[in-house]
């Protein structure tokens, strides 16, 4: 099934313009619950009423208003925001390219795939091979569903992705009271961290991880579905009795070199023989 696009416009990069379309890059494969009575199972439903009124209210009667602080409201219709003085709602102005290592993760919002107009591949793989031979992102300005935001567009499997970033004012301080206590960590258990840190050290691999929650979850509705006996939840790990710090250390080492050890020692699996 072929995904459906979110937006459509142009990169501008420098007089080089791209047209290209928008998709959503990821989904998330969470259960989704409904609100339900507990006696029969009936969804809950909910009216939507005018506080002023107190009528419900069709869906067609909805608009979009900002409520100023002497609490006035400001009524937006759609025309409003198609009349912005902003360029970005159709097109993804380039500002920069910068180095990957550059940009803090904690900026990071959504990821998009951008695809591009058939009359637009070759301007839009020119670009594409550019970034990957630099080794840049291109910080990008873009307007979607009525925010203008920073994002970042890079080259990935032979595709531009673009990430949408927040603005600095959006991120948070980190004000803990810790930070302004005088901690003393000392160097052999700095020493033994950095250990630990190394023999658990690898290359990452996404596949090698699994989402345990949604696996047991699903087994759990599986078995209320069917009215069978629920799987029973696994007895928690014995840490046993840390005496300090450096000693949680040490044991932590030794647990990750030995399961380094029986990792090598295991047979290598046996790759499926083609017809």
């Amino acid at each position: 099934m072929r995904m459906r696009s979110v937006w459509r416009g142009a990169i501008s990069f420098g007089l080089v313009t791209i047209a290209v379309r928008l998709y959503t890059a990821v989904e998330e494969h969470d259960f989704r619950f409904n609100q339900v009575h507990r006696g029969d199972g009936g969804r809950i439903k909910y009216k939507r009423v005018c506080s002023v009124c107190g009528e419900e209210v069709e869906y067609s009667e909805i608009t979009k208003g900002y409520e100023l602080d002497d609490g006035r409201m400001v009524i937006m219709e759609n025309e409003d925001f198609e009349k912005l003085p902003v360029k970005t709602d159709k097109s993804i102005d380039v500002l920069e390219f910068v180095p990957a290592e550059e940009i803090d993760p904690i900026y990071f919002q959504k990821t998009y795939y951008l695809e591009p107009d058939k009359a637009a591949a070759r301007p839009y793989v020119l670009l594409r091979d550019a970034l990957v031979k630099t080794g840049q992102l291109a910080v990008v300005k873009i307007t979607i569903r009525q925010k203008e935001t920073l994002a970042t567009i890079r080259a990935r499997d032979d595709v531009l992705v673009m990430h949408t970033m927040l603005w600095p004012d959006e991120i948070r301080k980190a004000e803990f009271d810790f930070l302004d206590q005088d901690v003393e960590v000392r160097p052999q258990e700095l020493k033994m961290a950095t250990s630990l840190v190394e023999s658990m050290a690898g290359d990452f691999d996404p596949d090698t991880f699994t989402d345990d929650y949604r696996d047991a979850l699903e087994k759990v509705i599986a078995a209320k579905a069917e009215g069978a006996e629920l799987p029973e939840q696994p007895e928690a790990e014995e840490k046993g009795d840390v005496i300090d710090l450096m000693t949680a250390l040490e044991r932590s080492v030794e647990k990750a070199k030995a399961g380094r050890k029986s990792e090598k020692k295991a047979p290598p699996k046996k790759k499926a023989s083609s017809a």
